[in-house]
């Protein structure tokens, strides 16, 4: 099967807990894609990834690196560019489906 390209956006954002510093990181069918020190306040980023990847199902996973540091919250996943389908949403996997 031929990869395909897929890029897709994510709304992040976070709550740094006082006097801690956040970091997070994103990771796609297991792999580290993004580590990401949070340093701005009273706003969102649009994370944008990309892929190139056979026919499948990838899962999505965001976490923070310290959990006393703070919590991020990641919404509004879609795909920009490619064949393929963000699903799981509402979940606590979500999954990029490339055609």
């Amino acid at each position: 099967m031929e990869p395909k390209f897929i890029q897709f956006t994510v709304d992040v954002s976070a709550k740094r807990y006082p006097g801690a510093d956040l970091r997070y990181r994103a990771y796609i069918n297991d792999e580290l894609f993004t580590e990401r020190n949070w340093i701005w306040t009273d706003t969102y980023l649009e994370e944008t990834h990309q892929i190139m990847a056979p026919t499948g199902t990838y899962p999505i996973r965001y976490e923070t690196v310290d959990r006393e540091a703070g919590r991020i919250r990641v919404k509004n996943f879609r795909v920009i560019d490619g064949p393929g389908v963000i699903v799981g949403v509402g979940s606590d996997e979500i999954s990029l489906r490339v055609f």
